[in-house]
């Protein structure tokens, strides 16, 4: 019989504890379809107590870090909207930071979201590749140059650790464990039985394009107003004027935000749309090039096919959730 592995979930101040349920009934699933109990979870914290997690919600640590002999630990994310804010969340959990980094090395640690910044400051991702949420990407790179960073992934996982970016990032880590220590086909009944998404995400030039992902106003404003406007009718002049600004303080604003220039960053947006309803719509590519407003089927296409390497039929056998 298999060793029941011993998976620590985290707990601590402003903690965003969604994840850390989430993760605990899929393992929970994965014991009752397989009549044994493969994974144990516990809700630990710096100390045994109460924690008072995002929200408000309070929820019980019912061991220390320390107290237990762990096989992996999970960090779950936190509220943050900027680097700032992470910082100050570091700088609350200086005596977490010290726990993480006491843990023994056969402890694996895995983390998602912002929860990755935690990992990163106690050092236990020192000389590993990770993964991170995309917009702290830059910041994490200049910070801990240690860890080698491959922000274009989703999740990453080895033998030391797994990360991953997103508020579901607990998702993939907890679909790759399933499958590693029971078998894939366990995985595909949990996730018919608790219709969960298919593990696939979407495509990597997309991830940092989400409307809510955008980290200032002047972002989610040009987000709104390329989707907003047929494809063939977007201009840096066009895009410029519905901003209030001109196309050169556009241009500047949009390249040191994002790194790109503005045509090409519009042009992502608008490709994103098609790639959201290749992968929740059965819509023919006619009628999405005509819903978008491209010049032609063929343009669409073309377009597409350059910037993900896939043709739209393609990209919607790889990454279709239906």
């Amino acid at each position: 019989m298999p060793r029941t592995l011993q998976i620590g979930l985290l707990l601590f101040p402003g903690c965003m504890p969604a994840g850390l349920l989430a993760f605990a009934d899929l393992l929970h699933a994965a014991n009752r379809r397989t009549g044994v109990e493969l994974f144990s979870t516990q809700y630990v914290g710096v100390r045994s107590g109460p924690v008072e997690c995002a929200h408000g919600l309070v929820l019980p640590a019912n061991h220390g870090i320390a107290e237990l002999a762990l096989d992996a630990l999970l960090i779950p994310g936190f509220w943050a909207e900027s680097p700032q804010q992470v910082d100050a969340t570091l700088a609350g959990n200086s005596d977490l930071l010290r726990a993480l980094a006491r843990l023994s090395k056969r402890c694996q640690v895995w983390s998602y979201c912002v929860g990755v910044c935690l990992a990163a400051a106690s050092g236990r991702l020192d000389g590993q590749p990770a993964t991170v949420t995309w917009w702290l990407a830059e910041t994490l790179h200049r910070r801990y140059p240690r860890i080698r960073w491959q922000s274009e992934k989703n999740c990453i996982l080895n033998a030391h650790n797994a990360t991953a970016s997103g508020v579901n990032g607990y998702l993939p880590i907890a679909q790759s464990l399933i499958e590693r220590h029971v078998s894939a086909e366990v995985l595909r009944d949990l996730v018919k039985l608790m219709v969960l998404p298919r593990p696939a995400q979407s495509h990597d030039v997309f991830q940092t394009i989400s409307l809510i992902g955008q980290p200032s106003g002047l972002l989610q404003r040009l987000h709104l107003l390329v989707e907003s406007l047929p494809a063939e009718q977007i201009t840096v002049q066009k895009l410029a004027d519905g901003l209030g600004l001109t196309e050169r303080t556009l241009a500047r604003r949009v390249r040191s935000e994002t790194g790109t220039a503005v045509a090409a960053y519009a042009r992502r947006i608008k490709l994103s749309q098609v790639g959201e309803r290749l992968t929740l719509t059965s819509a023919s590519i006619s009628a999405i090039s005509e819903e978008l407003g491209f010049s032609s089927d063929s343009n669409l296409r073309r377009m597409f096919k350059e910037l993900t390497d896939f043709t739209p039929a393609q990209y919607r056998q790889r990454f279709a959730r239906f």
